[in-house]
Order: C-alpha cells, then sequence, then structure tokens
C-alpha cells in the first residue's frame, strides 16, 4: 500500500511539472499565414535571456512562403546600436504548421511550432532547441503591435503551460524607428 501511495505522488508531481505537450494548429494555412507580424510577446528560460528582459522591444518579421512549402523570414529588431535585419529559412516538415531551422549563431537544429493562430490578428508560436539542455521559447505575434488584453492572457496561459515562471514572461514596449521608413 505504501509503495502504491508513494508512485501515485511521484507520478502526479511528475505531471505537474512537465510541460505540456505542443501541437501545431489543426487545418495549419501557411498562405494565410504569410505577411507582416509583430512580436509582441515573449517567454524564454535561457540564462542569457534574464539581463536582456530590460531592453528587449517589440520587433517585426514578414513571413514569405516559398513554392516548395518552404517559409522566409526576415525579421527587424532594435539592438543598442540601431536596427539589425535577419533572414531565416524555416523548412517544412511532413506536419503543416511545424517548421525547423538551422541556427547559425547556435550551430543547432531548431524547432518551430504555430500553436495558434486566427492569421488575422494573433499567433502563439513556440521555439524548441536542445543545447545542453532542452530550451523553449513562447511567442506572441500580432499583425498589428498592440493586441487584445484576451490574447496576452491566452499568451501568458500558453507559457505558464510550459513551465515558465511568471518573470521570464514578457511584452515588450515598442521598438522605435526599427525597421525605419514607409511601410512600417
Amino acid at each position: 500500500m505504501r509503495t502504491t501511495v508513494i508512485s501515485v505522488v511521484m507520478a502526479t508531481m511528475c505531471v505537474m511539472v512537465m510541460p505540456a505537450a505542443v501541437k501545431p494548429q489543426k487545418d495549419f494555412n501557411v498562405q494565410k499565414f504569410t505577411g507582416k507580424w509583430y512580436r509582441v510577446g515573449l517567454a524564454y528560460d535561457s540564462p542569457g535571456f534574464v539581463p536582456l528582459r530590460n531592453i528587449i522591444k517589440i520587433s517585426m518579421g514578414v513571413i514569405t512562403a516559398l513554392p516548395n512549402g518552404n517559409v522566409n523570414l526576415t525579421s527587424w529588431e532594435a539592438v543598442p546600436v540601431g536596427c539589425l535585419t535577419q533572414s531565416y529559412l524555416y523548412e517544412r516538415t511532413n506536419v503543416p504548421g511545424q517548421y525547423t531551422y538551422f541556427s547559425t549563431r547556435h550551430s543547432r537544429e531548431k524547432d518551430i511550432t504555430v500553436v495558434e493562430t486566427n492569421y488575422t490578428e494573433y499567433a502563439l508560436v513556440v521555439k524548441n532547441k536542445e543545447f545542453n539542455r532542452e530550451y523553449t521559447q513562447v511567442a506572441l505575434y500580432g499583425r498589428s503591435p498592440r493586441v487584445r488584453v484576451e490574447v496576452i492572457q491566452k499568451f501568458k496561459a500558453l507559457a505558464l503551460s510550459q513551465g515558465f515562471p511568471r518573470e521570464s514572461i514578457l511584452t515588450p514596449p515598442p521598438a522605435e524607428n526599427c525597421p525605419s521608413g514607409p511601410g512600417r
């Protein structure tokens, strides 16, 4: 009896600390997903993230679907010396809404999953990588730099379900002039 009780308690504790399974949006449509997006929320569990928490700003990206099913992301992010432009090639997998890409910064492949989107207002995205241990990032993207409070609450609930402490969940302020110019 005592062994059974201990087993049940241990199993319950494991379930409580394991992040919820991440599944892509059902019937994900990459064509509807293309266009301009703003990263308006971010949850990250890397120790290197802590000193950056107070300087991160909303970033912007443009998603372009390629004929082979892959996706190109061009992003603009405010950094202390100006506006950093980066391009990423997300390679499709056999599961719609899931992609992989190779991070030159980390020399590792990373997984990207579009967990939920309504295509016109917001998207919840989870990025995962193995690097000495498993790291996960949850991001909230909006078609504009401002999203409804209900959407922010949905993002925070997803981040908490993935095991992020509240202090690792950010909704950064807007960036000034990044990118600059018309069409921003």
